[in-house]
């Protein structure tokens, strides 16, 4: 479950603190960053639990309006939601129940949130219709809650602040947790029962290892990597960098050297993202231009064996010339420290802002690349 994605972004925070702090001891930093991982796979059961939670408030109103009914001689209430089949069978997942005992999450001390949240269920167009509907088909049971969970779920802010409450690790992490939620939900099959499994934590020890060599190389290599971007910001003030700005780019310059799979271009989209999402207005134009200088000062002189696309004046200049385009491919060279204990670099930057160099026309923008 835990994707690449998320541990980008959980490295960008990590590092932060990590010069932030200090203390700094890069084994302690490891584990805070694998604990801050392991939060993330525990908002995601805790979210699934809200199904649940949901399921059984609903049971419980159901049980007082259809005694009422039976007192006064009423038609009793449908109660089509909650024999939900796919709720059902998300209160019986021998996985979640297993990972909410363990880790002792429960929504009962936020009752009045979870009830807060049967209502607005209930006043939804989508409930309304799916209890109208004569379709009782699992897909119908399991399509409402994929469409309760987006409308009423995701976009929640009462559910934001209440996340944020519980945990400081959850502030940046629903966003991409809402994500899997859905795609459990969606890959639910009847056929399993409670045997169902859910998102393991990791995909693999593939991508555990990502996150623990990505932030050693990051901080072991830093003396290297910052002076890269020194050099590449030849006709700006290296030292008057957002703070976060350099962060970004050096963890970004550690992933393009330390994973000769990845494609640098990939590397680039994903960390110009991260940059418009934690740095400065200014920042994502300015990073992307940067790593794009530094990613082909690296492939000129042989320290990295990727390619990059030509830039675009050029690429057009080829193409109006029928030359062919130029790989790029070089010998890879560098072999970025993983495993020794780091220096304590000084991290160039304050928290002035960020503005784009005077160089920012030689970077340029190049297209998406297919995700790693």
């Amino acid at each position: 479950m835990i994707n690449r994605e998320l541990i980008r972004i959980k490295i960008v925070q990590l590092t932060y603190a990590y010069y932030q702090n200090g203390n700094r001891n890069m084994d302690n930093a490891e584990k805070e960053l694998l604990f801050s991982l392991s939060k993330a796979y525990d908002l995601y059961n805790f979210l699934l639990e809200l199904i649940v939670a949901v399921t059984r408030e609903e049971r419980h109103r159901y049980d007082v309006m259809n005694q009422r009914a039976e007192r006064e001689g009423a038609e009793p209430p449908s109660n089509k939601f909650v024999n939900n089949q796919f709720a059902t069978q998300l209160e019986e997942n021998n996985m979640l129940n297993e990972f909410i005992e363990v880790k002792k999450l429960t929504w009962k001390n936020d009752i009045e949130f979870v009830r807060k949240l049967c209502n607005q269920i209930e006043q939804s167009q989508v409930y309304q219709d799916y209890m109208a509907d004569a379709d009782d088909s699992y897909e119908a049971d399991r399509e409402v809650w994929r469409k309760l969970y987006k409308q009423l779920v995701q976009d929640n802010p009462d559910i934001d602040t209440l996340l944020e409450e519980k945990s400081l690790y959850w502030n940046d992490d629903k966003e991409v947790i809402d994500t899997f939620v859905l795609k459990t939900i969606k890959r639910f099959d009847p056929a399993r029962g409670c045997k169902q499994e859910l998102l393991p934590e990791y995909k693999d020890e593939e991508d555990k290892e990502f996150a623990r060599k990505l932030f050693r190389a990051t901080i072991l290599n830093a003396d290297t990597y910052q002076h890269y971007m020194s050099d590449a910001s030849r006709n700006w003030d290296f030292a008057r960098l957002a703070y976060m700005d350099v962060v970004i780019m050096q963890i970004a310059i550690a992933e393009m050297l330390t994973f000769p799979g990845i494609p640098a271009q990939v590397t680039i989209n994903e960390f110009v993202e991260l940059a418009k999402l934690y740095s400065t207005p200014r920042s994502s134009s300015y990073v992307n231009g940067m790593l794009d200088s530094i990613a082909r000062y690296l492939i000129s002189t042989g320290k990295m064996m990727k390619e990059m696309p030509e830039p675009r004046n050029r690429q057009q200049d080829r193409q109006a010339n029928g030359d062919g385009a130029s790989t790029g491919r070089v010998r890879f060279v560098h072999r970025p420290k993983t495993n020794e204990e780091p220096k304590a670099p000084e991290v160039a930057g304050t928290d002035s802002a960020t503005t784009d160099p005077a160089d920012a026309n030689e970077a340029h923008n190049a297209n998406g690349a297919a995700q790693d």
